[in-house]
């Protein structure tokens, strides 16, 4: 007996689990890293997809390779599409893609030192209540590139950006124009990182783009900077 057909039918939340499992692998491959797609089929056995078995859980992959080669869209060169998908099924990974679209994965929450990766991944988890103060990063690792930077935690800037409610936190002003329709508020840390700063919330605020450069460049920075910490309770001065 076909081991998918002896299953009972999947939930919406099994099949969201396949997916965004799927989508996080197919964005690895793109990128040029490895995956393991046994490993990944053993993590949501012992996760979202306890009840499933593996045969089940790599025909749902090939289900879902189906559906995006109809849609042309691009899929993990390892999953071959299935045959014959159901059109149930088919509406449920559609529905499932739709809303990985907005859904934070964990990948969104692995800090990175590429400004355009960490805007990106800041920006869809600002999407969602972060009710949590994130972690942050003690001692953020400059990487080894030509253009030095750091790895920053995408969750601290989101958290600190959605917890400034569209204000800036220097003047108290509202944010001076919106992108992609929020307000836009750069971060900064307070104790720069090239200064040994760290990357958490209690060293970074959501500034408007005059008061940011004006911590880094007027003549009154230093004790613009000082002013931040009598505004911002949550703020540490750190050695």
């Amino acid at each position: 007996m076909d081991t998918e057909k002896s299953n009972k039918d999947w939930s919406d939340l099994e099949i969201q689990a396949a997916v965004d499992a799927y989508l996080g692998m197919l964005k690895r491959e793109q990128s040029g890293q490895p995956i393991n797609k046994a490993y990944e089929n053993r993590v949501l056995r012992e996760g979202a997809l306890a009840t499933r078995t593996k045969g089940s859980v790599e025909f749902r992959m090939q289900n879902i390779s189906t559906v995006l080669e109809g849609i042309d869209r691009d899929r993990i060169e390892g999953y071959k599409p299935a045959q014959n998908v159901g059109a149930n099924v088919v509406r449920s990974i559609l529905k499932a893609l739709d809303a990985a679209q907005d859904n934070p994965t964990p990948e969104d929450y692995t800090p990175t030192a590429d400004e355009i990766t960490l805007e990106q991944r800041a920006s869809k988890l600002e999407q969602k209540p972060l009710n949590k103060e994130p972690k942050g990063i003690l001692q953020p690792k400059q990487t080894s590139a030509a253009a030095k930077s750091y790895v920053r935690d995408p969750e601290v800037r989101a958290w600190v950006r959605q917890h400034a409610n569209g204000n800036c936190e220097g003047c108290g002003l509202k944010a001076p124009f919106e992108k992609d329709g929020r307000p836009f508020l750069e971060v900064h840390h307070v104790k720069h990182l090239a200064q040994n700063g760290s990357d958490r919330i209690s060293n970074a605020v959501a500034l408007c783009p005059n008061c940011h450069r004006r911590c880094h460049h007027s003549s009154d920075r230093d004790l613009f900077s000082l002013s931040l910490y009598e505004r911002l309770g949550r703020l540490i001065k750190e050695e």
